[in-house]
């Protein structure tokens, strides 16, 4: 073989960057710091259910005219994806299915007043926690007002 220096088995490290260093990664979002359930006043949170995929912006453009699949909760901002996805699972059949994904968007006008639907999070019906189970609605940029749409995949 050849006479130059043996390599110890796995691949090659990659080059060294080149040009200038980017720039850092953005820091981590806080966690959601803990709400007293005996002590705050929980919110009303807008929950609309769709099979297959999420609402798109037009559905939600007339006020008072949101799609009909709505479940209404009242909840906290620390509540973790694995918490509102047991609360919908109560309500809404499909979501009980197996093998069922349920995949979380917030709906909030944007700066124009038009509603965008924005992905957050998804979860398993059954959950194993390998998904966003234990993200909170605080620490993944809920606001009050905001209506969480959830399609059930």
């Amino acid at each position: 073989m050849g006479d130059g220096p043996k390599r110890q088995g796995g691949r090659p490290l990659p080059p060294p960057p080149r040009g200038p260093p980017g720039p850092p990664p953005p820091p981590p979002r806080p966690r959601a710091e803990p709400v007293d359930r005996e002590k705050t006043c929980p919110l009303l949170l807008r929950v609309f259910t769709k099979e297959g995929s999420h609402h798109t912006m037009e559905d939600f453009a007339v006020r008072g005219k949101e799609p009909d699949e709505e479940v209404q909760i009242y909840t906290w901002k620390d509540a973790t994806l694995r918490e509102l996805t047991e609360l919908v699972k109560e309500v809404v059949k499909p979501a009980r299915r197996k093998h069922a994904k349920l995949s979380f968007a917030f709906v909030f006008p944007d700066k124009n007043g038009r509603f965008k639907v924005q992905e957050v999070g998804k979860t398993l019906a059954y959950g194993n926690g390998r998904f966003d189970d234990g993200k909170a609605l605080a620490e993944l940029g809920f606001e009050i007002g905001d209506y969480l749409d959830v399609a059930i995949l």
